[in-house]
């Protein structure tokens, strides 16, 4: 295969929106041959064909990695998302070299460019930690991950809205002088060892503990594991053409429920595919596809995306049927009944009239149905 498209290329190689989404493949390219062919690279239809590889913050499976000596044990992670997901536990202020238990930290200085230090005795990690991100999101790319769960709020794991504080040594305190009063924490800081996985693979889904109990949050980090998992699968079998068209094809109907926008940019990228190199095809459509997923699948456009389905079935749909199907729709719209209900009617009718476009798309079918992630209202 061409550059960037072989089985052995890592497609995760991100430091910047701009690189190349795939390592280069070890493998040189055959005379006379362009990287993308047109033989279709077949996908799995559900996406539970494969196990999920996933990062997570160590303490999130019950491991006595906090400063404390304690976990923040996660059962809904390890019970119902470990049925579906490998996880690659990492606790950075361990593996860095701290002891358990240790002293707390904190970020202190710019929220832009904080400080890790200590809370008592001020000992500045903020160097060690860095060296130690660097050289550990590296070693992650070797695991081939499909996304990151990090621990909410951590100095070095908070994917967002960290605590940082002024940057003032308690040690400066004259004794008995108490407590100075610096104002409140900004919460506007970024764990260290999150920002550096952040920073180098910006295209993988990444989320928070506490932020998957919101059941729309939940569903869309969910999703997109799912599709980076089918789209790590199509290029270590071998990137073609043909595949990414087949690829695209079969995610336009979930993409649209996401943007309309995206949907359509990545239409015409797809349809020019062979004005474009590989690798840069690669990049730029990983790049639009995860942009796009990334934005809200409000009730509107899942309920234009149903109507939309219901197109295919305008010549075999008894009135009785429509009548129902319409019906179903403005309820969901009405926020009367869950997604779940107008899909599991369209997939019944995919199946009793055989529509091959509907029975092919991800929409339908994007995750395992025991995870009840379009149960919610």
């Amino acid at each position: 295969m061409g550059s960037g498209w072989g089985a052995g290329g890592n497609p995760f190689r991100i430091t910047t929106r701009r690189q190349s989404a795939m390592e280069e493949s070890s493998r040189p390219t055959p005379a006379g041959h362009s990287g993308l062919s047109h033989d279709a690279g077949q996908l799995p239809l559900s996406g539970s064909d494969d196990r999920l590889r996933v990062g997570i913050s160590s303490c999130l499976l019950g491991n006595k990695v906090r400063f404390d000596g304690g976990h923040k044990h996660d059962p809904y992670i390890t019970g119902t998302l470990g049925q579906y997901m490998d996880f690659v536990p990492v606790c950075p202020e361990v593996e860095c070299g701290m002891p358990i238990p240790r002293e707390a930290l904190r970020l202190v200085g710019d929220p832009a460019n904080p400080r890790l230090v200590t809370v008592k005795g001020y000992e500045d990690w903020t160097e060690r930690m860095c060296a130690f991100a660097l050289r550990r999101v590296e070693q992650l790319a070797a695991e081939r991950l499909d996304g990151f769960i990090f621990k909410r709020a951590s100095p070095s794991s908070g994917m967002e809205r960290v605590k940082v504080y002024a940057d003032h040594d308690p040690r400066d305190v004259p004794e008995g002088a108490g407590r100075i009063n610096l104002g409140p924490p900004q919460e506007k800081g970024v764990g260290l060892f999150a920002r550096a996985f952040m920073d180098r693979f910006p295209l993988l889904p990444t989320e928070e503990e506490g932020r998957l109990n919101d059941p729309r949050l939940r569903e869309n980090f969910i999703e997109r594991l799912f599709v980076m998992r089918r789209w790590r699968a199509l290029a270590e079998a071998g990137m073609t053409r043909g595949g990414l068209v087949d690829f695209h094809t079969r995610h336009k109907l979930l993409l649209m429920s996401h943007s309309v926008e995206h949907y359509r940019s990545l239409g015409r990228l797809v349809a020019h595919a062979a004005a474009h190199a590989p690798e840069d095809l690669a990049r730029d459509y990983l790049t639009g596809l995860m942009d796009g997923l990334r934005l809200p699948a409000t009730t509107a456009k899942h309920a234009n995306v149903l109507q939309h389905c219901m197109g295919y079935f305008k010549r075999v749909l008894t009135p009785d049927e429509k009548l129902e199907m319409l019906e179903v729709i403005q309820r969901y719209r009405k926020l009367q009944v869950p997604l779940v209900v107008p899909v599991t009617l369209l997939n019944h009718y995919v199946r009793k009239y055989g529509e091959p476009y509907l029975a092919g798309q991800f929409y339908l079918n994007p995750h395992p149905v025991e995870l009840k992630l379009r149960n919610h209202a």
